[in-house]
């Protein structure tokens, strides 16, 4: 259990430094200080499991985005996705699109190429290389819980279902 503090810490070990931040705000007065806490939170949170994702990813030659695109275009029918489907599927603006499946390619993981049918179309092409490095960063993915630690199944489903409430009143899904 970690130890709430009501002076400022400046560091110290073991100290909740989220929780002590909510309580200077606290002290002021400020309103939404729950909200802060939790927005502050998920914010550290965040940093900390991309962190561990991206150290898991790195002997690979690959960071999250990367491999979030190698992995979507993984599972279609035929290896192929269409790079603009590719920035709806991810919620990702088509210039990071273009950087991420650039880089793939550079690797050998991808190949670009025209679409069949509609010219102004290009599609990424997932690899035989593409797909082995896919399938084994998935399993260290897995290993590592997807950088979520110590958190059982019931708690990543709590999670889960309750940042879904937020995404959803932002329109996400």
């Amino acid at each position: 259990m970690t130890k709430r503090v009501d002076v400022e810490p400046a560091g110290s070990d073991g100290v909740d430094l989220i929780a002590v931040a909510q309580q200077n705000w606290n002290r002021r007065g400020w309103d939404a200080t729950t909200a802060m806490a939790a927005a502050t939170s998920i914010t550290r949170s965040h940093q900390i499991v991309l962190a561990r994702i991206n150290q898991t990813l790195a002997p690979f030659g690959l960071t999250f985005s990367r491999y979030e695109a190698l992995v979507l275009i993984s599972f279609t029918k035929n290896g192929a996705l269409p790079m603009g489907k590719i920035g709806e599927r991810l919620q990702v603006h088509p210039t990071s699109v273009t950087n991420t499946v650039d880089r793939l390619e550079a690797d050998g993981l991808v190949t670009k190429e025209r679409h069949p049918t509609d010219g102004r179309t290009t599609l990424a092409t997932i690899t035989d290389a593409g797909r082995a490095i896919a399938d084994a960063a998935t399993t260290e993915m897995a290993g590592i819980r997807f950088g979520m630690g110590d958190l059982d199944d019931d708690a990543c489903d709590e999670i889960t279902d309750t940042l879904g409430v937020l995404r959803s009143s932002a329109g996400d899904f």
